[in-house]
């Protein structure tokens, strides 16, 4: 065991961490844990200190299943006020071959010349490099060469986007060793070879809002924020059947269907409302309100990708917790058509909710081997400790070898 990262997502609903380890060109997970979120409204920090607690719940369970501490990770900021801008830079080679540093070179100018006083810098996503104004191509290092133009596409966010998630963080002792977006991750879960090829979208319907984010090639190119996700159902459940909103969610989750398609009106649920009063709620009928609000959401969403581009979209994927719901993709057919749910293939984490963390590392792993890098998140002792032999170690957190694909395996 060489390689171990850690990437966090924090959510309006649920906070996401995972750690997962890189073994011969092999991602597998070692621990996942989702903890209620407090302290985030729509996907933004509105109460630091209720959001610190429920981050160090989320770091100290996957601790407790590795019996090691966490000490650096990969963290998820906000989307919201995304910029996406295409730069360009130019270097001068000083040696006879083109290295990784000369790669990052190109970018500067086209960092410091784009880079506004109120954003600040998450990442660049790599589009393809220049060599003495002819040759181009994705990965440039090892060739000869004299001059050398990156492309890139600049993510920024508004600076509070940056500080609120980097300053709690760091405050419980935990090195962030880099950060990135939602459009980045979820691209990165599901990226194709097919994906590259065309203009692509993805609809992540979390809890508070659903992301709509553009891609060209697979890189993004826009993000925009719906107010509306997976906590307006409950909303809709807790009104129409007088529920307090626990009750409603459990509904949600154990009970209804995203669709009346298998619904079923001889299957009732029993429980007893704001009244005080014993109520019986039949499948179809409670899965016609579920249906109803997520209809909605992806008919906005299909709206929103109108405004966004008049070009044909090849491929359109959900993803989020809420696309996790059985029969979901029935409802995809009534609205998006061409649409496919997402499916996150690491083992461990098959669940749509994980996309965005999962990702995060799979496109920090791919800078790494752009860059020429060699890098873990746990120093040796850590990965000693890690390796050996714990009571009441829990196996189930230690599973397969997955995401060769990733490295053309």
């Amino acid at each position: 065991m060489e390689h171990v990262y850690a990437s966090i997502d924090l959510g309006s609903d649920s906070i996401k961490l995972a750690v997962c380890e890189l073994y011969k060109n092999h991602l597998n997970l070692l621990a996942a844990t989702t903890i209620p979120s407090r302290g985030i409204k729509k996907g933004l920090i509105t109460d630091p200190e209720l959001a610190k607690n429920s981050i160090l719940l989320a770091f100290r369970s996957i601790e407790d299943m590795l019996g090691i501490k966490i000490k650096k990770v990969i963290a998820n900021v906000p989307n919201h006020m995304a910029e996406y801008k295409l730069i360009r830079g130019e270097c001068d080679i000083p040696g006879d071959l083109i290295t990784s540093k000369d790669m990052i070179n190109s970018y500067k100018a086209g960092i410091k010349k784009n880079l506004m006083p109120n954003e600040e810098f998450v990442t660049v996503v790599p589009i393809d490099f220049k060599i003495n104004g002819k040759t181009v191509m994705k990965d440039p290092k090892g060739f000869p060469g004299k001059k050398l133009m990156g492309r890139a596409m600049m993510v920024t966010t508004p600076k509070k986007n940056v500080y609120s998630v980097v300053s709690i963080i760091e405050s419980l002792g935990i090195e962030i060793v880099d950060i990135s977006v939602e459009s980045i991750g979820d691209m990165n879960c599901f990226r194709t070879e097919t994906l590259d090829k065309g203009i692509s979208a993805i609809i992540n319907v979390g809890a508070d809002i659903t992301t709509v984010s553009l891609y060209n090639k697979s890189i993004p190119v826009i993000t925009k924020i719906i107010g509306a996700g997976g906590n307006d159902i409950d909303r809709d459940l807790a009104y129409t059947y007088k529920l307090e909103l626990k009750d409603a969610r459990k509904i949600k989750e154990k009970f209804a269907l995203a669709h009346v398609r298998n619904a079923s009106v001889h299957d009732i649920y029993e429980t007893v409302n704001l009244d005080n009063v014993k109520i019986k709620i039949n499948q179809k009928a409670v899965s016609e309100v579920v249906m109803g609000r997520i209809n909605e959401i992806l008919t906005l969403a299909k709206n929103e990708l109108k405004d966004l581009t008049n070009k044909p979209i090849q491929y359109i994927i959900i993803t989020g917790g809420t696309s996790n719901m059985l029969d979901f993709e029935y409802v995809l057919r009534d609205v998006l058509p061409t649409a496919s749910k997402g499916s996150v293939k690491l083992i461990g984490v098959r669940n749509n909710k994980y996309s965005t963390v999962i990702g995060n590392i799979i496109y920090f792993l791919n800078t790494l081997k752009l860059k020429g890098m060699d890098y873990s998140m746990l120093s040796e002792d850590d990965m000693d400790e890690l390796s050996s032999p714990r009571e009441n170690s829990n196996d189930d957190t230690m599973l397969g070898k997955v995401f060769g694909y990733f490295f053309g395996e």
